[in-house]
């Protein structure tokens, strides 16, 4: 029985045993399982957040920024520049081994500075507190000690002590030295750089700002701020358990690259010119704003940006405050807008000149097409008025450009149909941003061709219902003055860097998108109704003797909250020189002119006339040796004839004109070309001095269409020409064509044309 029952206890004893390891052994399943879980969501789901905490604990990284690349005009001068200043970091790892260092272990020289820059000496193996040392930094920098000590104390987001922190940028050298000066180990002075605009105000919209970082905030800054950056270095140092560098490693150190230099296609000169120009009319006009663009027509390449008000990108927020808006941020955005690129308005007449492209290219009008203007027209429920409520009467297409007719243009449009005027104002990238290499431009909005009614037909043909940008319309107007082809209009020429053998490479060159949009004769021709508009129109006080300019005024309402806003215009101008091959165009915008007067013909023709003569003075004497450049005057060609040879010299050379002798007599008996005659100035002109040669007496009509009164007269009389006037102004017609062969004594009728309306 005993032994039964011990063979019992035993089987009850194995029994228990084996339970308690089968519960034993699942409790270390479910343990190691939760280990493993917990394990495999540390590696896996949390690997980058340790990861992380880990090596902000074993490195200390500093970042050194790159000098941002400068901004030049086409010649290479200086337009923004990053100015060497200074920057104060602190390596927090070795500001906290120079407080814990003992006495003993500090030279007496060191000592000595301490005590002279106001450090206090560390007692025994104490140490020095940041309470000891942050006073003295805030007195060099300037600063709030509390900022100093915030600094010193950075933590990192884990909580830990931070490696590093920047203290302060961009400060200048002397704050530099005193820090410096100091000798507190970890606490860094290093190179920095401050962006710096040399000129101030001058093409401040175009080319924008920068943060306090260095980064484009706007303009040019902005849109190439991947080129002018350049890629920032770094230091990496590996760091022990005491925050102090391993021995066994070395810090990674990369140098920082530079940015590159972007060229701008902006001539300063002209840009000078355009400026000063904007200023005066803005002032004179007490105008809202002024804009003013002048461009290459053949390349797309911009010569001038100029917006007035304007500002200075060194302190780019100052004189927000003149400017409405609902806050700072509104009045700020509102001072930095490029006007010529981010606002869009409606163009009035200077639209007429796509009308009037559409029109020669359709072949549905040329130069012999009449219209009938008698003031008004009434059309889609609407009545179009001319600005001269009599009307015209009976009109040519070169009258109604000449005279800005709303009436002509109404007929106009409805000789060209809807559908044939909205493909053109799509072909010349209307509706479309026009690709400038500027930030925000604004595309404009035209009435899909399926939307446009008889009313509106009338409306856009005149220049009113779709809106345009300024950049966009000289794209357009371009494509005239050019010969048909639209060019995508930019500011940046090149991008270019040094390299290490400070030889500059060129990275990247602006090409513009192109494409043919109207035909070389039918532009050409437009041309010549354009100049008409100066010598005789609208534009008659931009005319400049000897030059061929050829243009169009605008005079707009603008609408405000939808509605044609009373007494509130828009007047502008476009033109270009010279009209048979124009090498430079110019737009000139006038918002909101108030002081009594607002057709374009008086608000902004007096100042294109100014603007032209510079920009003429300036290439010709800049480039006298390119033809390509040069915008050459032309001169009448005086009468020498029956003078002495040695006084016929003299009037062709006061004239700038060369000339051949041919023959051995002494006075001049014949010339080639006959007086009268409009040739290039430096032209030669042979003069005939044989004995047995028969005086001419004839003279050739000059062009003296834009001329003033006294100045036709002067003309005329010094070649044998008798003039004769009828009205008061500028000469805008006369009966005698220009280059027509008459004798010395014929009279000539001219008449004349002030006050024009547009």
């Amino acid at each position: 029985m005993e032994g039964q029952a011990l063979r019992k206890r035993e089987y009850r004893d194995k029994a228990k045993m084996r339970q308690r390891m089968r519960i034993t052994a699942f409790s270390l399943t479910v343990i190691f399982s939760i280990l493993i879980i917990r394990l495999s969501y540390i590696m896996i789901v949390k690997r980058a957040d340790f990861a992380g905490m880990a090596e902000e604990q074993w490195t200390s990284e500093v970042k050194i920024d790159a000098k941002r690349g400068r901004i030049l005009d086409r010649y290479g001068n200086e337009l923004a520049v990053s100015a060497n200043v200074y920057r104060i970091d602190f390596d927090l790892n070795s500001v906290r081994a120079y407080l814990k260092r003992p006495l003993n272990s500090i030279s007496s020289k060191e000592l000595n500075h301490m005590k002279s820059v106001g450090i206090p000496v560390p007692t025994g193996d104490d140490g020095l507190k940041i309470d000891d040392i942050a006073p003295v930094i805030t007195k060099a920098l300037d600063m709030n000690v509390s900022e100093i000590k915030a600094d010193l104390e950075k933590k990192l987001p884990s909580g830990a002590d931070a490696g590093s922190v920047t203290v302060v940028r961009k400060i200048e050298k002397d704050v530099a030295d005193k820090v410096k000066e100091l000798n507190i180990n970890g606490v860094l002075v290093s190179p920095d750089t401050k962006r710096y605009y040399p000129n101030n105000n001058f093409l401040s919209h175009a080319l924008g700002s920068t943060d306090s970082d260095g980064k484009g905030l706007t303009g040019l800054e902005l849109q190439y701020n991947s080129y002018l950056s350049g890629i920032p270095g770094m230091k990496i140092a590996e760091l022990d358990k005491n925050n102090m560098d391993l021995p066994y490693t070395s810090s990674q150190y990369t140098s920082p690259i530079n940015g590159k230099d972007v060229t701008l296609t902006i001539d300063e000169n002209i840009q000078n010119f355009a400026d000063k120009i904007a200023k005066q009319c803005y002032e004179d006009n007490k105008a809202t704003a002024v804009s003013i663009l002048v461009m290459d027509p053949k390349t797309g390449e911009i010569l001038a940006m100029v917006n007035k008000p304007d500002f200075d990108p060194n302190n780019p927020y100052a004189g927000a405050d003149k400017f409405k808006g609902a806050n700072l941020s509104d009045k700020v955005q509102k001072m930095w807008r490029n006007r010529l690129v981010n606002d869009t308005f409606e163009p009035g007449s200077i639209f007429k000149v796509i009308t009037a492209i559409s029109g020669l290219e359709n072949n549905v009008v040329n130069k012999n097409t009449q219209f009938v203007d008698n003031g008004s027209i009434s059309v889609g429920g609407i009545t179009v008025k001319d600005a001269e409520l009599e009307g015209h009467g009976l009109q040519s297409l070169l009258k109604i450009i000449q005279n800005s007719s709303n009436v002509g243009f109404v007929k106009l449009g409805q000789m060209v149909g809807k559908d044939k005027l909205c493909e053109t104002i799509d072909k010349f990238g209307f509706g479309k941003v026009s690709g400038i290499d500027l930030p925000g431009e604004a595309p404009g909005i035209v009435k899909p061709v399926n939307k446009v009614s008889e009313a509106d037909l009338a409306t856009i043909s005149f220049g009113q219902t779709n809106t345009v940008n300024s950049v966009q319309y000289m794209a357009a107007f371009n494509a005239i003055a050019n010969g048909g082809t639209l060019i995508q209009p930019h500011v940046m020429k090149e991008v270019t860097h040094n390299d290490e053998n400070n030889v500059d490479i060129v990275d990247e060159t602006f090409k513009p998108k192109t494409s043919t949009v109207a035909s070389q004769e039918k532009t050409e021709e437009l041309r010549t109704y354009l100049e008409g508009v100066v010598t005789g129109g609208t534009g008659i006080g931009t005319f400049i003797d000897g030059y061929h300019i050829g243009g169009k005024t605008g005079t707009a309402q603008k609408v405000i909250n939808g509605v044609y806003g009373e007494g509130k215009y828009i007047s502008s101008f476009v033109g270009m020189a010279p009209v048979n091959d124009p090498k430079v165009t110019v737009m000139i915008t006038v918002d909101e002119p108030s002081n009594g007067a607002y057709y374009a013909a008086q608000v902004v023709v007096p100042y294109v006339k100014p603007l032209f003569t510079d920009i003429f003075n300036y290439l010709n004497s800049k480039f006298s040796d390119e033809n390509s450049v040069k915008i050459t005057k032309d001169v009448v060609i005086p009468e020498v004839r029956n003078m002495k040879v040695a006084d016929a010299k003299k009037i062709l050379k006061d004239a700038r004109l060369d000339c051949n002798i041919d023959g051995d007599g002494d006075k001049i008996v014949d010339m080639t070309p006959s007086p009268g005659s409009s040739v290039k100035e430096g032209s030669q002109i042979t003069l005939y001095t044989s004995s047995d040669a028969t005086y001419n007496n004839n003279v050739v009509m000059p062009d003296v269409r834009g001329y003033s009164k006294e100045d036709a007269t002067y003309l005329l009389k010094s070649i044998g020409i008798v003039p004769t006037f009828d009205g008061n102004g500028a000469v805008s017609e006369q009966d005698i064509a220009q280059g027509e062969v008459i004798s010395k004594g014929t009279t000539v009728k001219l008449t004349l044309s002030s006050d024009y309306k547009d």
